[in-house]
């Protein structure tokens, strides 16, 4: 019988294949709580995507936040996810404000509206990518504070900043802009020129601003990584594909407003794989 945890399993295999991944080399115990809440992260994740317009998008992550204050309209069970979520929810005394955070978060993918700054861009990153990292650190220590938020923290940002720098194109193409405000203006670029797909010095010399912060924040991570428990260490085990990723966003010739900075599936099992036994030695 296919059970909530399958079909969550079965949603991060098909949307966020590295987490998936990453999941798998997880001790076998934790892994349906991880699934858990990483199909709870690709269901807010994708809401954009599956409405038409901001008003649905916001109707759907209002549904999370009423299930996660126990006042969702209608029953949970007929949705698998929000099953397998309020399950480890409760076996790992996850602390729900953490979780409806991400989903205020998400508000932001739904409009067009700029990233005022850098500052925000980060805490964007903190809220929906380090959340996230957090969490899973709960799940593999067994629901005991792990402490390890300055590590996730940092981790959350250095990730999820990548995302965005790879999804340029995509997100563009829609005149979608996370590069923040401050950092355009600071190096006087037009974002009209992004949404015409204008690869300009301007663009180019602010991608490599964020280049350097996201290598800001991998320092702090090692820095931190005393601080992490043996067990937590694979909710940092995606941090393993930052600095391929970015490596990518640094070829010559490379587009960023064409090209997706891309590493086929068989590397990145190799890379996640590789770096599963010692992530901070391989960030």
């Amino acid at each position: 019988m296919t059970t909530d945890f399958d079909h969550a399993a079965d949603l991060v295999r098909r949307f966020d294949k590295d987490r998936y991944l990453c999941a798998l080399l997880a001790p076998e115990a934790h892994r349906p709580g991880l699934m858990a809440l990483y199909a709870f992260n690709t269901e807010i994740a994708r809401v954009r995507e599956v409405v038409s317009e901001p008003l649905p998008g916001e109707v759907r992550l209002q549904w999370w936040r009423d299930l996660l204050a126990g006042t969702e309209h209608g029953t949970a069970a007929a949705n698998p996810v929000a099953g397998a979520l309020l399950q480890t929810i409760e076996r790992y005394s996850l602390p729900r404000q953490g979780l409806v955070a991400m989903t205020e978060a998400r508000i932001f993918d739904l409009y067009d509206d700029p990233m005022p700054s850098l500052n925000d861009l980060e805490g964007y990153a903190g809220e929906t990518v380090s959340g996230l990292v957090q969490l899973a650190c709960l799940i593999l220590n067994e629901g005991q504070d792990p402490g390890t938020a300055t590590a996730a923290g940092h981790a959350g940002v250095a990730y999820g900043l990548t995302g965005l720098m790879r999804a340029l194109p995509w997100h563009a193409s829609r005149r979608q802009m996370y590069l923040p405000s401050d950092v355009q203006a600071r190096h006087n670029l037009d974002p009209e020129t992004v949404f015409r797909g204008e690869t300009t010095p301007e663009l180019t010399a602010v991608l490599s601003e964020m280049r350097g912060h996201v290598r800001h924040h991998l320092d702090r991570v090692r820095q931190s990584a005393g601080d992490v428990p043996d067990p937590c260490r694979n909710a940092f085990l995606p941090l393993a594909l930052v600095e391929p990723f970015l490596t990518k966003l640094e070829t010559p010739g490379h587009d960023p407003l064409k090209q997706v900075a891309e590493i086929s599936q068989i590397r990145r099992q190799w890379i996640l794989w590789r770096a599963s036994d010692r992530i901070f030695d391989r960030i």
